[in-house]
């Protein structure tokens, strides 16, 4: 007799567990499907512009659109080095993004280290100054910088969009860097210490290696963001030998405007080839940069 509601338990349990597996099988499957659809609808900008690229101009402005080119037009990506100095403008983004990042990087590791190691008085105070520069648009401090710049005599030149990145960094880069060093724990400071090490061999040593992923997730953010970056070089840079890639697509777009051709193919052709680099990076730095970001999240 105790056998029966024994056995009809075990099946009630098996039922439950069999209940169970369907629902998360059911949820991952809706989970996927829901990153897989938007995925797809984050894509489909970047796959027409692959599209537009191999395409003749008149094709452009077909109605009803489409997707795929008649003839893929190869040599668009070609004539775009042809037209423009492609070379020099790539020259110039690549001189002014790994220059502005070793001063980002080497500056905010600095005061991030300081704001998360040392206790002095004011140090809360000019963090939440720090912080509160975010909310500042670019625009608001460019003509302050324009005249300051163009005081001294560096306007037309690189030394406005590098030089300020070695003092500081950006309001965004000291946070990561604040929030990564206080996950450290003291404990390898006061190691180091210990054996005679000082404040900056613990920093340069010890938790620089450390913070690898912040780095990357650093290196990748600002890489984007000076790569890109057009409004202040169109500011301060008046020769054209000078203007970084962000600048140089406007050449394409510039000849309709003058009674030439519409390059819209071409521009479409040399915005892929801008965005290159970075989709390289992303994926080369993928790991730090997902492990810095949740890394620099952990302690407030």
């Amino acid at each position: 007799m105790t056998s029966i509601p024994a056995a009809t338990t075990q099946r009630s349990r098996s039922r439950s567990a069999s209940i169970d597996r369907i629902r998360r099988v059911l949820g991952r499957v809706l989970l996927y499907s829901l990153a897989t659809f938007f995925a797809i609808m984050f894509m489909i900008p970047f796959i027409w512009t692959i599209s537009s690229s191999l395409k003749h101009v008149s094709e452009l402005y077909l109605f009803p659109p489409t997707w795929l080119p008649k003839v893929p037009q190869w040599h668009n990506y070609i004539t775009i080095w042809q037209q423009a100095p492609m070379a020099q403008y790539i020259w110039n983004s690549c001189l002014i993004t790994f220059l502005s990042l070793a001063g980002s990087i080497s500056s905010s590791a600095i005061v991030g280290y300081s704001f998360a190691r040392f206790r002095y008085p004011g140090r809360d105070l000019f963090f939440l100054i720090t912080l509160s520069t975010m909310m500042l648009p670019v625009e608001v401090t460019l003509i302050p910088q324009y005249l300051a710049f163009n005081k001294i005599g560096w306007t037309n030149s690189f030394k406005p969009l590098i030089i300020p990145s070695f003092f500081g960094g950006g309001a965004f880069a000291i946070f990561l860097m604040r929030q990564f060093f206080l996950t450290i724990p003291r404990d390898f400071d006061e190691s180091a210490r210990l054996d005679g090490a000082n404040f900056i061999t613990i920093f340069v040593r010890i938790l620089m290696p450390l913070a690898k992923p912040v780095v990357a997730t650093s290196a990748v953010i600002g890489f984007i963001g000076n790569w890109n970056n057009f409004l202040t070089p169109l500011i301060f840079l008046d020769d054209p030998d000078k203007f970084p890639l962000a600048i140089g697509l406007k050449r394409f777009q510039a000849a309709a405007a003058v009674g030439g051709e519409r390059q819209d193919n071409l521009l479409m052709a040399a915005s892929i080839t801008a965005t290159l680099p970075l989709i390289a990076l992303f994926f080369m730095a993928q790991r730090y940069f997902v492990q810095g970001v949740v890394m620099s999240g952990i302690k407030g």
